[in-house]
């Protein structure tokens, strides 16, 4: 076990004046995972969040509603609670930002701020709503595009051109409250004198606290020159007052990430933490307790976080962040998030509909440490859950613990299992998973897990198990092989718990015992597991046709029946395209690449009387294909696992009712049950070309 750390994680706030969404649920899901994995491996490790519940668009929210804003927020924070809950995400203490804690926090800060010279009063002149009596920030004008004319723009950028101008040069300008046109009217606000804190911040943004892609553009922002930061509205503002200014609220900006403080502070009250231990920049110094402060957050907001934070919290002699970790957008199949394409998906209308912990997976096999936008591709997402997580992890358990139950029910002794080199071979990739998880490459972890999977399969498709177990002299190899293989089923569970709490709590139900993160390596003893119940259920693409009506409509229309396979589409199109008889050009037939592929896995496929569904091995040359072979009649799955046979490598993927088949297994025989595979020589390795 490594030295016992000590960490405070936050997420970005969520306002508290709309549903949560799957692009919000993204971060909320990131931080999870990791922070599971700090508490698996035994780390003193807090989560903490909260409500941004400030702003004038909650304030006007609420009187659009005819309720007060504390009436507003209250509401929306239960919903969001209750979102975050369906999807596992575990906070420590989530609060709101209109909470004493916050406000005692935020002045106290201010008034630091203010006495070492760091806060200047300024008059400015603003776009100002006569008929709402509201000073308008940029967003909440709208009008002509001065440049290219689009009408329906933003007050400081237009989306069609992207062109960038200030309120007063918009043509034709209407306040989006009233309608009105804006008139400007001078005001005196409070500016955060960020300005002097330029050579501080080139230091620190190159610390090593944020992403080297992240440093390098706030590298660009610091040359150019920082500008000081309005941290002051005027009434009417739903917000806290600022001390000795009457009418003058602080930004909702300035008390957010303060938030962060305030909720760990009230979790800190009931729990009985020290407060002191994480936030006093005293605390850094050498000899006393090292903590540390993650911050995950959306690149659309790393201004807040690395530039006014930092500075914020170094002049009220706080800790820095020990890492600020930015993500990318969500887009949904392809697409930005849009309500009028039908892709603007609320997190409850998701889990309604689909299996939440599926989310997660996904999201987790796509993330990397980078900032980089992750597409949400339904099509994608379905398979790989029915795949990885369905036919191949949960698979292991269901295809070997009845063999278990046969004997004694217990599985064989920790010695013998200690010494299988398959077991040897599986344990040897938790060190690679351990390391991805703690840098946040979630998608390197779950391709490791799902790659020691594949080898538990392979295992039992070479031993099989289910023929070995006809023969009653082979009845301790059996138990051996079926108990390596769900050791391994237990080691890569265990390893996926932060991403898939759920299914790793009925895992546990299933093997009537939890592994260690101490004893990863150390098989169970004698361990008397209880019977396989269904664990996960493969998800029908009908679920995610009533989320998302448009998903592969096209696809199901061109299935006419769910026994028509490529098979037969193929045959069809090469009679109408070549008539018995005709001959073909040597060139057209050395297009075509056949390949050895070995049988990784192979599924039974729900509502299709002819069709297998396989996973085959190409080499490493190749990613691992699924393809949809008519079969079946011929073939049970388990006949097939771990079988070398030929398949064409180059042929065009082909959208089926029940996913994407990318190639085409060759067999022979005049149908029904005698049709047979092509099964090269032992010595055929996948991946060679047959020729």
């Amino acid at each position: 076990m490594t030295t016992k750390r000590s960490i405070l994680v936050t997420s970005a706030l969520p306002y508290a004046n709309g549903p949560i969404h799957l692009g919000h649920l993204l971060e909320y899901i990131q931080t999870d995972i990791w922070v599971r994995f700090q508490k698996l491996r035994g780390h003193e490790c807090y989560y903490v969040c909260a409500d941004d519940a400030h702003g004038t668009a909650i304030m006007l929210k609420a009187e659009e509603n005819g309720i007060s804003p504390e009436e507003q927020i209250g509401r929306v924070k239960l919903e969001h609670e209750k979102d975050f809950a369906k999807f596992n995400i575990a906070f420590d203490h989530y609060h709101s930002t209109h909470s004493p804690e916050n406000k005692a926090l935020s002045e106290s800060i201010y008034k630091t701020l203010r006495s070492q010279g760091k806060i200047e009063e300024r008059e400015i002149t603003q776009a100002y709503d006569s008929e709402k009596g509201l000073f308008l920030a940029d967003r909440y004008i709208k009008g002509e595009c001065p440049k290219c004319h689009a009408q329906d723009q933003y007050g400081d950028n237009c989306e069609v051109c992207s062109a960038t101008y200030s309120p007063s040069e918009l043509i034709d300008a209407k306040s989006v409250y009233s309608g009105t046109t804006p008139v400007e009217k001078q005001s005196t606000h409070f500016f955060f004198t960020l300005n002097k804190f330029t050579a501080f911040l080139k230091e620190w943004t190159k610390s090593g606290s944020l992403q080297e892609e992240v440093a390098n553009k706030l590298a660009e922002w610091l040359d150019a020159g920082l500008q000081d930061w309005d941290i002051s509205r005027d009434a009417p503002y739903f917000g806290f007052e600022i001390p000795d200014a009457p009418g003058k609220y602080f930004y909702v900006w300035l008390d957010a990430p303060i938030g962060y403080m305030a909720s760990f502070e009230a979790l800190c009250k009931k729990k009985g933490i020290d407060f002191h231990k994480f936030w006093d920049a005293k605390r850094n110094q050498i000899g006393a307790p090292e903590t540390e402060l993650y911050h995950f957050i959306g690149k659309d907001i790393i201004n807040f976080h690395a530039l006014f934070w930092p500075a914020m919290l170094k002049e009220a002699n706080y800790r820095l962040p020990t890492k600020v970790c930015a993500h990318g957008f969500v887009t949904v199949n392809g697409k930005k998030m849009s309500k009028s394409r039908g892709t603007f998906i609320k997190a409850a209308d998701f889990a309604e509909h689909l299996p939440v912990e599926g989310l997660r997976y996904y999201y987790a096999s796509k993330l990397s440490n980078g900032v980089d936008d992750i597409d949400l591709n339904f099509e994608d997402f379905v398979q790989k859950y029915n795949s990885d997580l369905v036919g191949k992890l949960v698979n292991i358990a269901s295809r070997t613990a009845r063999f278990i139950h046969q004997q004694d029910g217990r599985l064989s002794a920790a010695s013998k299992i200690s010494e299988h080199p398959v077991w040897n071979a599986i344990t040897a990739h938790t060190s690679s998973v351990e390391a991805d998880f703690e840098a946040r490459r979630y998608a390197s972890a779950i391709r490791t897990l799902m790659a020691m999977t594949d080898d538990i399969n392979e295992f039992l498709a070479a031993k099989e198990p289910w023929k070995m177990a006809k023969d009653a002299a082979l009845e301790n190899e059996v138990k051996l092989v079926c108990s390596v293989a769900l050791n391994g089923f237990s080691l890569v569970i265990t390893l996926l718990s932060p991403v898939l709490p759920d299914l790793a709590a009925k895992a546990q139900q299933f093997l009537g015992k939890a592994r260690s993160y101490d004893s990863l390596h150390e098989p169970f003893d004698a361990l008397a597991i209880n019977p396989f119940k269904a664990m996960l259920s493969r998800i029908d693409k009908k679920a995610v046709k009533k989320l998302v009506p448009d998903t592969d409509e096209q696809t199901d229309n061109k299935s006419s029946s769910a026994d028509q396979n490529i098979t037969s589409k193929l045959k069809k199109e090469s009679t109408e395209a070549n008539p018995a008889g005709a001959e073909i050009d040597f060139a057209d037939f050395a297009k075509v690449d056949m390949r050895i592929a070995k049988i990784l896995v192979a599924d039974h496929v729900e509502g299709a009387d002819k069709l297998l569904r396989l996973e085959v091995d190409l080499g490493a040359e190749f990613p691992t294909r699924q393809i949809f072979a008519g079969v079946k009649s011929a073939y049970a799955p388990e006949d097939l696992l771990g079988k070398l046979t030929v398949v064409v490598a180059n042929l065009k993927p082909r959208k089926m009712k029940f996913g994407i088949s990318e190639g085409m297994m060759l067999a022979a025989g005049p149908g029904g049950s005698d049709l047979f595979i092509l099964e090269p020589h032992s010595g055929a390795k996948p991946g060679m070309r047959v020729t």
